[in-house]
């Protein structure tokens, strides 16, 4: 009787040792380490709050949100909607639609180690293929260093975003799409319905779900991205595409500054939450109202 009490636990204990050796404990020692002045190796300096006071006075750090929103609208254009549309494309009944499904979903499947060196060979001023075509077709007036300039640096960087995430979301609709019953389609057909009247009224509608979930993964999605601007851009030029996540790695890698970065982390952990409790709380008050 005792042996089956305590089974559960034994058979639990090894992921909970992992969950709290990978996960709780960085999070707590974060915590910790961020009130405190330390560079990870001398002797670490109790500093109070003062290092969240400092953050909020970091003009790099506050525009890196900045730029993270920006990111966020292109992306929504460039991913999702973009995805949703391609869905509608393959979902119309005509021949070939699995060859675009194929390579609109192979993007996704490169490591983004090669999809970033493969961009950057396309948007490099010198022997770019960007500014290569554009030369080829008479535009060369159009070339422009396109990583090289802060206007243009954290766009063209969406645009690689949205090149490989646009099949991912495609993806996802193009499965919802599938599940709509064929005789929904059937009768409005028989009503005369167009490709473009099913498309908005009947397609989207229906797959509402999976659009609020893929703008959920967008939005918090881009606060995780790192190994794209890093490799691309490294958060230049002059500071144009630094994102919070590389400006952490500057601060605890190269400034040693583990007090400081924790600090930073923390902030960053807090507005995601906040971030993905609003989201949750608008989509339930909308579920509420056309409830009602």
């Amino acid at each position: 009787m005792q042996k089956s009490r305590i089974s559960p636990y034994l058979f639990t204990a090894p992921a909970m040792l992992l969950f709290s050796f990978t996960i709780l404990l960085p999070i707590v020692m974060t915590l910790i380490f961020s009130f405190f002045d330390w560079n990870g190796f001398g002797t670490m300096k109790f500093a109070g709050i003062d290092n969240y006071i400092r953050a909020f006075q970091d003009h790099i750090y506050l525009v890196s949100y900045w730029h993270i929103f920006i990111y966020i609208i292109l992306t929504i254009f460039l991913e999702v909607v973009a995805g949703l549309l391609l869905a509608g494309l393959i979902t119309v009944k005509l021949k070939g639609t699995g060859l675009f499904r194929i390579a609109f979903f192979t993007p996704v499947m490169l490591p983004m180690l090669v999809t970033s060196f493969m961009w950057r060979f396309v948007y490099n001023s010198d022997f770019g293929l960007l500014n290569a075509v554009l030369k080829f077709v008479g535009l060369e007036s159009w070339t422009h260093v396109w990583l090289g300039d802060p206007h243009t640096a954290l766009y063209v960087l969406s645009i690689v975003s949205g090149w490989v995430y646009a099949g991912f979301y495609m993806t996802i609709f193009y499965a919802g799409i599938q599940r709509i019953p064929n005789d929904i389609y059937e009768s409005a057909y028989l009503d005369g319905a167009t490709e473009k009247d099913i498309f908005f009224k009947i397609k989207i509608p229906m797959i509402r779900n999976l659009v609020e979930v893929a703008l959920t993964l967008c939005i918090l999605g881009a606060f995780q991205g790192f190994d794209l601007f890093y490799i691309m851009t490294n958060g230049g030029p002059y500071n144009a595409t630094e994102i919070v996540t590389t400006y952490l790695v500057k601060v605890v890698f190269t400034n040693a500054n583990i007090g400081y970065g924790s600090a930073l982390a923390v902030i960053m952990t807090l507005v995601v939450i906040g971030i993905g409790l609003l989201l949750n709380k608008l989509k339930t008050s909308e579920k509420d109202s056309l409830e009602y």
